[in-house]
């Protein structure tokens, strides 16, 4: 079978769902367009009133291989992680391990006395002020930076972009620091909190916060870019090992429970959940508004992620009861306004 008939009957696999019609599939087809072919791809979910009412896959996982994407197919969530790390922190504050407002230095002492004033709430909401660590690397180093290698770094700088708690600047340093905490208020390491009580307890069989050489990815999708007319993989940074900020891996089908269990208390009551979904400040775009992992721009609740060979969204209308996911394994385009036009198709 040629490539381009594999690729068309996995989309014909994964595009045959309740719920749908043959017009509507077109027109879908005609948004995902660019991603079908002999490159890297894409697999599109649509939830209506907690069913999967599409699920369609385009384009390659490993152009090496020749594996096709389907619905199992793991990405890397890069930034889509980051709702992840909060409804973490939140179990915690659940436990009674936290608080959302305690100082971060009740977890990570170490920290320089300039960060006393940092809480919890401001890493979640990226109010902190700290200094992106990707802006402390050393550049000659190409080694991999893992979650406790920022906090090593954050404990040397002493200056903030603003004063915790009077800004907005989206800080992949906070949410590294995150995951620390949850590491020390929990007694587990992070991979291990997420993966019990979280993704075991949703059936995600499949998602994994990734760690080379301790954990695998099943069904995985390779990040890829196009550069001087050809795919060249491009599936790790010097960053890639930072789990707090962006390191899970997951598939639309895993993404579909947990869109179900943001409807009801199966992780967390409503009550808790409302904190996630509720606008805590204004970001550096005016029509956005940011919660806990979670942007808020009019009825929707999106979040997207972009890393190298890897660009993904989530984009929820939570009193429509829809929601649309485009996982991609190419570093361009952006997919959220994909993700919008895909959702035009099925809202009333």
């Amino acid at each position: 079978m040629s490539y381009r008939l594999l690729l068309g009957a996995a989309v014909l696999l994964a595009g045959c769902t309740a719920g749908t019609t043959p017009a509507m599939n077109d027109r879908l087809d005609t948004v995902m367009h660019d991603y079908a072919g002999d490159g890297p791809g894409a697999s599109v979910l649509v939830v209506r009133d907690g069913k999967s009412i599409e699920r369609r896959s385009y384009g390659f996982a490993d152009l090496e291989a020749k594996t096709a994407i389907t619905p199992h197919t793991n990405f890397r969530l890069a930034s889509v992680s980051k709702q992840f790390n909060a409804a973490a922190i939140l179990l915690l504050a659940q436990d009674g391990k936290l608080s959302i407002d305690d100082p971060i230095k009740r977890f990570l002492p170490t920290l320089p006395k300039e960060d006393d004033a940092i809480t919890i709430r401001h890493l979640l909401t990226h109010t902190s002020g700290l200094i992106d660590y990707e802006d402390l690397m050393d550049p000659k180093d190409t080694s991999q930076i893992h979650d406790r290698g920022v906090l090593r770094l954050l404990e040397q700088e002493r200056k903030h972009y603003f004063t915790p708690g009077t800004a907005y600047r989206y800080s992949n340093s906070g949410y590294a620091l995150l995951a620390l905490i949850v590491e020390r208020a929990s007694g587990q390491r992070y991979a291990d909190f997420l993966r019990t009580r979280i993704f075991d307890k949703l059936g995600m069989r499949d998602t994994v916060a990734y760690e080379n050489g301790i954990s695998t990815v099943a069904h995985r999708a390779y990040g890829y870019t196009f550069e001087n007319g050809a795919w060249t993989r491009t599936d790790q940074s010097t960053t890639s090992a930072v789990l707090g900020d962006g390191g899970i891996y997951s598939s639309i089908d895993d993404l579909a429970k947990w869109d179900a269990a943001l409807y009801d208390d199966r992780l967390l009551p409503q009550p808790v959940w409302k904190q996630a979904f509720t606008p805590a400040t204004k970001t550096d775009d005016p029509t956005i508004e940011y919660g806990f992992g979670w942007r808020i721009t009019g009825e929707t609740l999106w979040h997207s992620g972009e890393t190298v060979g890897f660009r993904n969204v989530i984009v929820r209308y939570p009193k429509r009861r829809l929601t649309v996911v485009v996982l991609t394994n190419r570093n361009d385009p952006e997919p959220y306004e994909t993700a919008k036009k895909i959702a035009a198709l099925y809202l009333d």
